[in-house]
């Protein structure tokens, strides 16, 4: 390894943000190179080589226009970006980094010796391509210029600079394009279902790090102290760091406006609470997305949750979906809430046995506020 390949390897290392990195056709060696100097584990999430078309289709969801393109290292970015958020602990800087080339091969090929590099971060999309001499280098030359040159990539996406040294001939000029985002257009992206998330880590208690989130999903309009009641609660049940979360996407409203969620993000900046932003209504939906997480929830929320009406009137599928949500290890911690008049409990409803395991009650004695956003607004006549 050359020494400003290690210099700048060890700059990624000591930098903060987290990355998801999606590779095919080359730039391999930078896998090495990242892997093998002390401190990979600050940097790299997960890395995925799609080298066969089957591959590369599974991961897009999508056949590509172009394997070898623009558009398709900035959609593989894109994914890799939505990976980090998902695999990242709350609140740590990620970077989605996606890669295709078109390299020297065993065969003459009758195209262009290419390749393009793009990197997604909360505020930037940023692309290059390089068009390389053909006939000029080996199979493991090219693909040792276009690792440089993602390394370089990723260097900058972590704000590292770092001496970098090209390899290209003068004839060989890379094209760089980029695309600036500020937090409203980021959350119109999760509004859109580009980004699945946005994390905003408000808390001053920075040692509540736990593997597992306590989630505690609704519309805040507005929050009140029903709700940060609730969760501390919960936080007393079940071990874990709390998350509010927003969904951007409702099941029988329209999408929230960008105006309307920074309005209710402050309410959370306010008291010093965490809050997620996704673009996920349902709770199968969710646990992909919080794997391993307890999901605050009230008895009405859950009697719908094992209600077989939800689901087309059709009780395998009802169990089919919630079996998923128990494969990834989440759990409902049930509060008490008035339906019909009436204070109900976790065990006022019949779970299906096989699912009583995943629900876990909160006792009335521990928490009963008879308060809800609906009768404040009401109050407030709004």
């Amino acid at each position: 390894m050359e020494g400003w390949i290690r210099a700048m390897v060890e700059a990624i290392h000591s930098s903060h943000p987290r990355a998801v990195i999606f590779l095919s056709g080359g730039a391999s060696q930078v896998l090495g190179w990242l892997m093998s100097v002390p401190g990979a584990s600050n940097t790299i999430l997960e890395a995925i080589v799609p080298y066969s078309r089957t591959s590369m289709i599974q991961l897009l969801g999508k056949i590509p226009v172009q394997y070898t393109s623009q558009q398709t290292a900035e959609d593989l970015a894109v994914l890799a970006y939505n990976r980090a958020l998902k695999l990242s602990s709350p609140g740590s800087s990620v970077v989605g980094v996606g890669f295709t080339g078109s390299l020297a091969s065993a065969r003459p090929k009758f195209g262009d010796h290419r390749f393009y590099l793009s990197t997604r971060t909360c505020d930037r999309l940023w692309t290059s391509s390089v068009t390389l001499l053909k006939g000029m280098r080996t199979r493991e030359e090219e693909d040792c210029i276009s690792s440089h040159f993602l390394l370089k990539a990723i260097a900058d996406a972590c704000k590292v600079s770092a001496t970098f040294n090209s390899y290209l001939h003068e004839s060989e000029v890379a094209t760089e394009c980029e695309k600036a985002f500020d937090v409203d257009q980021e959350l119109q992206q999760i509004i859109d279902g580009k980004i699945c998330m946005k994390i905003y880590d408000f808390s001053s208690d920075k040692h509540a790090n736990s593997d597992r989130k306590i989630i505690l999903s609704g519309s805040f309009n507005p929050l009140h102290d029903g709700h940060l009641r609730l969760m501390d609660i919960a936080t007393s049940v079940c071990n874990g760091s709390p998350y509010f979360e927003i969904s951007a996407i409702n099941a029988d409203k329209p999408p929230l406006e960008v105006v309307e969620i920074k309005i209710r993000v402050e309410q959370f900046q306010k008291t010093g609470k965490n809050v997620i932003i996704s673009n996920q209504p349902y709770f199968y939906k969710k646990a992909e997305l919080f794997p391993g997480s307890a999901f605050v929830i009230g008895a009405d929320t859950a009697i719908r949750l094992v209600n077989p009406e939800y689901y087309g009137g059709d009780y395998d599928k009802m169990l089919e979906i919630l079996t998923a949500c128990k494969n990834s290890e989440c759990l409902f911690l049930v509060g008490g809430r008035m339906v019909e008049g009436v204070f109900k409990v976790l065990e006022d409803f019949d779970i299906p046995e096989k699912l009583k395991d995943m629900f876990i009650s909160i006792p009335e004695h521990k928490f009963r506020m008879d308060i809800s956003s609906t009768e404040i607004r009401k109050s407030k006549g709004l």
